[in-house]
């Protein structure tokens, strides 16, 4: 004999499978929560601060990150003094950036997220202007400038790209950050279109992105462009567009 299910005990039911699902849910989100901060912790970084750092207690100062290459990766975190601002900021009393060099995990690829957290952790820690909040980084680490920002560019005052290449079809997400990408015209790692096609791409959604193409330059084109003082001058002019 089939038995009628009573509609108050259907509804009771749907209550406690919503219930369930809720608390899998709430779980599921905690667990997510805690692997964040785990790998927060995991991310080691260089930091560099300017010569009035410690004195001027109420200044807020520009922040400037850097991405290093997959040949720094690893947990030896000297490595990432080997190029760009790491490997000279200690000789330039007066460069006016905090820098920030985090170093990338062996095996492992820039990894956008843990990047993202990492920033929020530093503003919080640190006295940086967060509307003077500047990235770069070369080879990996151009891809990963490219990245970032496309992901996050409300974060960001202006990036440098150095011999990486972006996604064209993010270019409109770029198109109120500033930037200005360097790429050497030989190189034969990382070809010189992956610059040009997305400074095009950016322009074309009316964003304000420059490039400087070096002639017969290879992959190290990161030597010419971070030796160039215009860049840090560029990028103090600007800061973080406001929605």
């Amino acid at each position: 004999m089939k038995i009628k299910t009573p509609h108050w005990l259907s509804t009771a039911t749907l209550v406690l499978v919503s219930l369930v699902m809720g608390l899998q849910a709430t779980a599921q989100k905690q667990q997510i929560m805690k692997t964040r901060l785990v790998r927060k912790t995991q991310l080691q970084y260089l930091s560099w601060f300017p010569a009035d750092y410690k004195t001027q207690k109420q200044k807020q100062y520009p922040l400037l990150i850097f991405l290093h290459g997959s040949g720094e990766r690893g947990n030896d975190i000297t490595k990432v003094k080997a190029w760009g601002p790491p490997s000279f900021v200690e000789q330039r009393s007066d460069f006016p950036f905090i820098v920030i060099s985090p170093q990338c995990p062996e095996g492992q690829w820039w990894n956008i997220e843990d990047l993202n957290i990492l920033l929020t952790k530093l503003l919080k820690k640190y006295r940086i202007d967060p509307d003077r909040v500047y990235l770069t980084g070369l080879s990996m680490g151009g891809f990963g400038t490219w990245s970032w920002a496309s992901a996050y560019p409300s974060r960001f005052a202006a990036i440098a790209p150095v011999c990486g290449g972006g996604i064209q079809i993010f270019a409109e997400d770029l198109k109120n950050v500033p930037v200005w990408a360097f790429h050497g015209q030989d190189d034969p790692v990382v070809p010189v279109k992956n610059t040009t096609e997305m400074v095009e791409a950016i322009k074309k959604q009316g964003g304000d992105a420059r490039m400087s193409i070096y002639p017969a330059t290879g992959h190290d084109s990161w030597k010419q462009a971070y030796a160039d003082q215009e860049l840090y001058t560029w990028m103090l002019s600007h800061t973080r567009k406001k929605k």
